[in-house]
């Protein structure tokens, strides 16, 4: 049996991720917000990142694991892997900017933070559809 170890590396990293994401929420709130974002955009733009990344990970770490034991640690696993890990960061550096999350001031430098959060979200978009079709095709 193939252990699925790049899917492994890759939860390691998503887990480090999640919990900086997670510190950033907590220490904003611990300026007043208990609950919601109270109309804090700040806030708002941080629990959105935090969230974007949970809501992302689990189904996808499940899929990577069964494409990993299907056919082993490929090289088409390994760069689905660092695809995902890439876009998730490039999402959360995106959502690091009210430029980014809220489309506010895009001006000089501040697009590079929309552009990141589209990259983000477009390479999830394909490492989605890399894994579903290749879970697809080693199973016919």
């Amino acid at each position: 049996m193939n252990l699925p170890l790049y899917t492994a590396q890759l939860g390691a990293f998503l887990i480090v991720l999640q919990v900086v994401l997670m510190i950033a929420v907590g220490v904003h709130r611990a300026k007043g917000a208990f609950i919601g974002h109270d109309g804090d955009p700040d806030l708002e733009r941080k629990v959105r990142r935090h969230g974007n990344l949970a809501e992302n990970s689990g189904l996808f770490l499940a899929a990577f694991a069964l494409l990993e034991l299907i056919v082993g640690q490929t090289t088409w696993v390994l760069t689905l892997c660092l695809l995902f890990a890439a876009a998730r960061a490039l999402h959360a550096v995106g959502f690091s900017s009210r430029a980014g999350s809220h489309g506010e001031d895009l001006t000089g430098g501040r697009k590079l933070f929309a552009a990141a959060r589209a990259m983000g979200a477009m390479g999830t978009l394909l490492s989605a559809f890399g894994v579903a079709v290749g879970i697809v095709l080693a199973t016919m």
